[in-house]
This record gives C-alpha cells, structure tokens and sequence, in this order.
C-alpha cells in the first residue's frame, strides 16, 4: 500500500524540463542583456573622453583666437598711434621744408661781380673772422643769416674816415657770402658798394679797380684773421 502511494505521488510531480530551460534561455537573454549595457557603458565611456578632449581642444581655440584678437587689436592701436606719428613727422619735415625753402629764398643775394676766394677753414670758423674783421673796421651788421652750409652778411652804410683797412673819403657797404664747398674749406665772397665822396658831400661814382681793390683788402683781412693762430 505504501509502496503504491509512493509511486502514485511521483507520478503527479510535474515536470520541470521546460522550467529549466525558460530559465536558461532567461540566463543568457540576462547576460547578453548585461554585454549590451557593459559595451553600451564603454562606449559611453569612450564617447565622454572624445567629448572631453574635443571641450579642450574647443576652449584652447577659443583661448588662441581671443589671444589673437587681443594681438590684433594691439596692434591696430600701435598702427594707428605709428600712422598718427607719421603724419605729425611728414607735416612736420613739410614745415622745415617749406622754412628751409624760404631761408635759400632769402639768401639768394646777387653775387655777380664780387670777388671770391676759398678759405681754407671751416665755415663757422670763417664767418667769426668775418663778424671781427667787420667789427674792426667800423661796420655793423644790418642784416645776416646763417645755416651750416651757408651765410650772408649785409653792413650798414658807413661815410669812412681815415682807417687801417680803407682808404678816407668814401662811402661804402659791404654784402659778404660763405658757402662751405667742403668739412674745412669755405669760399668768401665780398661785394662792395662804394662811392666816393668830394667836397660838399658829392658823391661820385667809383671805378671797378677802386672796388675791387676794397673787396680784395677785406678778403686779405678775413683770411689773415682766420691764418692767425688762436685768435679764432
């Protein structure tokens, strides 16, 4: 009887194959399942370290183009404030220009006829002899201009009395010009216009060998000046 029950149970058991392989098949759907997500994982993985370094790169070209910008714009002010002093430069060369222009105007005196001879000093040197030779004899200075390249001198009018250098009766003035034609050596010109004087305060005309004679006695002057050791 026992026996018969035993056999009568286990014959209602039910059979648990297909529970076992739902099971398994639930198993490999799990871990294929959980392939995805650790591939899914790495690929996200993967993803936010191209996008960490493509965020990098991106602040680094933005970092290069505000850096370039700034250059730029630094540089912009430079040229403008360059462009600013190159205009004030170019306006301020025309003034000397136009002021060195109008000092060559104003010593273009007529030297035709004077007597010339060349020096052998420097221009500076020679106009200092010429400045105490003039004083010397008696003239002043009415008008004189200098550069380092040239000079003129006009004298006033001066009636003469007996002096060292002229002789007496005349009356006479003087234009002198200095042109240096090399560093220590400077070509003097003297032109005279004299006129002698008679009785009764006369004026007579002078003939070319008078004033040239008077231009030659001031050029000896000067030159002697300028040829004395220490006295320039």
């Amino acid at each position: 009887m026992f026996i018969a029950l035993v056999l009568s149970v286990t014959a209602c058991q039910p059979d648990e194959s297909p529970l076992k392989s739902e099971n398994e098949t639930l198993h490999k759907q799990a871990d294929k399942q959980e392939s995805v997500i650790v591939s899914l994982q790495e690929g996200n993985k993967v993803m936010q370290q191209q996008i960490d370094l493509l965020s990098k790169e991106l602040r680094e070209a933005k970092q290069q183009v505000e850096r370039v910008m700034g250059e730029r714009a630094a540089l912009t002010t430079r040229l403008d404030e360059q462009e600013g002093t190159t205009r004030k430069l170019a306006v301020d060369a025309q003034r000397v220009a136009e002021k060195a222009a109008q000092l060559n105007n104003a010593m273009r005196v007529d030297d035709k006829g004077a007597a010339s001879e060349e020096v052998p000093a420097p221009l500076a040197v020679v106009a200092k002899a010429l400045e105490d030779a003039l004083s010397k004899n008696g003239y002043g200075i009415r008008a004189g201009m200098k550069t380092d390249h040239k000079a003129v001198y006009v004298t006033d009018r001066k009636i003469s009395e007996p002096a060292s250098l002229e002789v007496p009766g005349f009356r006479n003035q003087y234009v002198l010009f200095l042109q240096a034609v090399a560093a220590a050596r400077t070509r003097l010109s003297v032109k005279a216009e004299f006129e002698r004087m008679a009785q009764g305060n006369r004026i007579l005309p002078a003939g070319g060998e008078e004033v040239a004679e008077i231009e030659r006695r001031l050029i000896a002057e000067i030159s002697k000046a300028v040829s004395r050791p220490g006295k320039i």
